[in-house]
């Protein structure tokens, strides 16, 4: 379960923006995301202020004149890449670029599975032995200080373009082009790998970037969009202009691509790219084909390209099905170690997982479960870890803290990758849940953020289409959440063979619908008559020639939900699992007296039995409780003492409340006991 936050921007923003004409619903959400004034918001519109002078960067003038030397006399150079999309885009970029200025130029991307991610001596020596006098590194390399040096050893110079964090010391080598070096100043420090890839081909060009947009835009728009970066400044540039471009692209791979997904001809928006394109660019290098990817979008022949693009998107179904399986094991783990749902940081391990799809299980488990993540996969004694986090925990940060077990890490705060050996697993596990609490004492809940209340009313085609300038949407200028509150569940219905639901709902008297993508009938723990409050995307689509609006569930929760109980008492409940003390500011609210306990049974008889999980039994009985650590501790209580039972079905769990019940002594609970000792 997420928090919600939902916005209240500055009035009088939005009063100044409406007088200069600027749509209501448009002026709201520009008052969100902290646009103050006209000027700003015409800026933020219309893309003012470009892209900089890529010689801000720290080293790009030394990066271009090395580079230029080497195209300028044929020496050999190596554009040294990485498998995911950002780095597959930055990789073709500078490769086609080099290609066309002459150069004696060859790509170089590691193998997923047998080198993993960034630089490796097996790779260096490789590429050392054709001849190489330059190796470019593209979405990588910053933390590859001791593979440098190898590779200066051999002869080699190495000119560094990364947007990563880098480590305290940069690489020894002819340039370091990273927008986020501690020494460098004034400049726009979100662009993805392939951003940065573009500022380097900016530079040997001698442009700003409106010039080489032309040509590469549709490129760089994807890997930036694929990469999650903020869609702000020079990325929300970059990102339109290559929408605009890719609709009409001359790259007949990516063609290929948009046929092969039902996507030629279309509009396309960001969020098209990043759950349509990005995905089945990333699929081949998960699955370990990075090279068709390559292939693909370097392809000269349209008929070449249409067959390596069905290929790709047969990669992306492999992908969903790895994912799958690896979903349904972890639950199965956690089934039988429930416990480790209290830890600070959700830790799986499984034996068979396929190294280039855990990433993508585990940013669906910090969906569902709302806290930092790490999976594992094992294989001959090597553990090789993907974790994604929540907003306000240092994923990086924490792991950093553990080094000396692991063989390597990288990443940022939202999310990291590491290997270790299967020897050190245990004290890293360990170590990093006692590193998380000495980070965070409360540790911080994932977010929904929401932008605005809103009527079925209000929500007409005219509305939303006012919104279509503040595209493109993504990161940092998130898709809006809208919330319809108090709505009437009037029908549930299967969609998608199940996988999926469609909502009939009703808000002051107005019927609409809503569908809520996985989330499959039997884990739906609502019904009909129910009152909701309904967080939602809501787009223009086309239904028998007609725009209509789509509405699409992000989440829900019955109408006076107490979130600020639930997320309090979540923590205290956690910290009582671990065998720590409660926080001080909320104990007393957190453990249950006699009367509370009595009143839970008398909530949960009444609806006996009840199915649906503990979050959604909190949610009926919620409003009677002190927390939610009260509830739970409350229900074990009645539960050690005979007087509920739960069991495991289907439809989720089953709390009843058994038809024949002696009279028993509460104090006699283990729990009770424990409860009194805490209290003193």
């Amino acid at each position: 379960m997420k928090k919600w936050k939902i916005a209240s921007p500055d009035s009088e923003t939005i009063a100044q923006l409406c007088r200069e004409q600027i749509p209501p619903l448009a002026a709201h959400l520009m008052a969100v995301r902290g646009i103050a004034g006209i000027k700003e918001a015409r800026g933020f519109l219309q893309g003012a202020g470009g892209l900089s002078d890529p010689f801000l960067l720290r080293d790009m003038d030394k990066a271009a004149e090395r580079i230029g030397i080497a195209v300028e006399e044929g020496q050999k150079i190596c554009v040294y890449g990485d498998y995911d999309c950002d780095g597959i885009t930055a990789t073709v970029l500078l490769y086609t670029y080099l290609q066309s200025v002459g150069a004696d130029v060859f790509f170089y991307i590691p193998d997923r599975d047998q080198e993993g991610y960034g630089m490796n001596l097996g790779a260096v020596q490789a590429i050392a032995a054709k001849g190489t006098d330059l190796i470019v590194t593209v979405d990588n390399g910053i933390s590859a200080l001791e593979e440098i040096s190898y590779a200066v050893r051999l002869g080699m110079d190495v000119v560094v373009t990364d947007h990563h964090q880098p480590r305290e010391s940069l690489p020894d080598c002819t340039a370091v082009v990273n927008p986020h070096r501690k020494d460098q100043q004034d400049v726009f420090c979100d662009l993805a790998g392939v951003g940065v890839a573009f500022k380097l081909i900016c530079a040997m060009e001698g442009d700003s970037g409106d010039e080489m947009l032309e040509y590469y835009s549709d490129l760089v728009a994807l890997g930036t969009i694929a990469d999650v970066v903020p869609l702000r400044e020079e990325n929300r540039v970059i990102v339109r202009h290559g929408l605009e471009n890719l609709e009409h692209t001359q790259n007949l791979g990516l063609a290929a691509l948009l046929e092969a997904c039902g996507m030629a001809g279309k509009p396309l928006t960001a969020t098209s790219a990043a759950f349509v394109l990005a995905p089945r660019i990333n699929a081949a290098g998960r699955l370990g084909q990075v090279e068709k990817a390559l292939e693909l979008l370097l392809c000269e022949e349209a008929e070449s390209a249409a067959a390596l693009a069905e290929e790709i998107c047969g990669y992306n179904k492999e992908r969903q099905s790895l994912e799958a399986g690896i979903l349904k094991e972890a639950a199965m783990l956690i089934q039988k170690n429930p416990a480790c749902l209290y830890d600070r940081v959700l830790l799986l391990a499984g034996k068979g997982w396929h190294p280039g799809v855990i990433g993508i299980v585990c940013a669906r488990m910090v969906e569902k479960f709302g806290k930092p993540c790490i999976l594992f996969c094992e294989e001959d004694g090597v553990m090789r870890g993907s974790g994604r986090s929540v907003d306000g925990f240092d994923l990086i940060g924490c792991i950093s803290r553990c080094g000396e077990l692991l063989d390597r890490y990288g990443g940022h705060p939202a999310a990291a990758g590491l290997t270790l050996q299967k020897e050190n697993y245990a004290d890293f596990c360990a170590a990093l849940q006692r590193e998380a609490a000495n980070m965070c004492e409360y540790m911080p809940a994932a977010t929904l953020w929401i932008d605005k209340s809103v009527s079925a009313g209000e929500m007409t085609v005219p509305a939303l289409k006012s919104l279509q300038a503040m595209e493109p949407f993504g990161a940092a200028n998130e898709a809006p959440v809208f919330l319809y509150e108090q709505c009437r569940i009037e029908g549930v219905y299967a969609m998608g063979g199940g996988k999926h639901l469609r909502l009939k709902l009703k808000q002051n008297e107005q019927t609409f619908y809503a569908v809520y993508f996985n989330m499959p009938p039997e884990n739906f723990y609502y019904q009909v008559g129910d009152q909701v409050d309904v967080a939602a995307n809501c787009e223009i689509n086309f239904y028998q020639d007609k725009e209509q609006i789509s509405v699409k569930i992000r989440d829900i929760r019955l109408t006076g939900f107490r979130q600020d109980a639930y997320f309090e008492g979540r923590e205290q409940y956690s910290r009582f699992q671990r065998s720590e003390a409660f926080l001080k500011d909320s104990a007393s609210r957190s453990i249950p007296n006699r009367a509370d306990i009595a009143q839970l049974y008398r909530g949960l008889r009444d609806r006996s039995p009840f199915y649906g999980n503990y979050d959604g039994l909190f949610a009926r009985l919620g409003g009677q409780e002190k927390n939610y650590c009260s509830f739970r501790l409350g229900l074990e209580i009645l539960i050690e003492r005979g007087l509920i039972k739960v069991s495991r079905e289907k439809r989720g769990f089953c709390f009843s409340v058994p038809q024949k019940s002696q009279k028993v002594d509460l104090e006699q609970s283990p729990i009770m006991q424990k409860l009194h000792l805490i209290e003193g």
